[in-house]
């Protein structure tokens, strides 16, 4: 960690607000019946993970995971450059279902509005959900998760780390200012 980090949540603090989002999309969804995961990949994916094992100890029951990978559907691929394309991973029909989609940090919702593109492309679910471990405000489109580890507001300047271990296990949330 540097100087002009600060931590937010550390591991036990991601624990509770998991398990705090799985009983909140259980309780919302009135349980597990047509509810699927999909994580944005690199962060979205790895929570995914980690929501799914924790509904799993709550009710007994596995719900499908995938990811999604969203390169394509970015809004400035022509400002970018050339970005590694990878892959999307849903092994099941998303026709009906309520897709709880998940990232790490929503900041401005351009990856999230580039992800329901993406998921509606693959088909035709009932409802689209949005899980996310930070949200720091400053939206430029109207986004707006339905479950929420933690509001943490901002700067623009600043940006939210969400570091995993080598098992890609959350470990911890830094703040760091410019």
């Amino acid at each position: 960690m540097t100087a002009g980090e600060t931590i937010i949540l550390d591991r036990p603090a991601i624990n509770r607000a998991l398990t705090r989002i799985a009983h909140e999309i259980l309780e919302k969804n009135k349980g597990t019946e047509d509810v699927v995961l999909v994580g944005v990949r690199r962060g979205g994916d790895y929570l995914a993970r980690c929501l799914r094992n924790r509904i799993r100890e709550i009710e007994g029951v596995e719900i499908p995971l995938g990811s999604i990978d969203i390169t394509m559907y970015r809004d400035d691929l022509g400002s970018r450059g050339k970005l590694p394309i990878g892959k999307t991973d849903i092994l099941f029909p998303l026709d009906d279902k309520r897709i709880v989609l998940v990232d790490d940090v929503l900041f401005t919702g351009r990856t999230i509005r580039a992800a329901m593109d993406a998921l509606i492309d693959l088909g035709r679910p009932r409802c689209i959900q949005l899980a996310v471990l930070i949200d720091r405000g400053h939206r430029e489109l109207p986004i707006r998760a339905d479950f929420v580890g933690r509001n943490v507001p901002t700067a623009r300047s600043e940006d939210v780390l969400v570091q995993f271990d080598d098992q890609l296990t959350p470990e911890e949330v830094r703040l760091a200012k410019p």
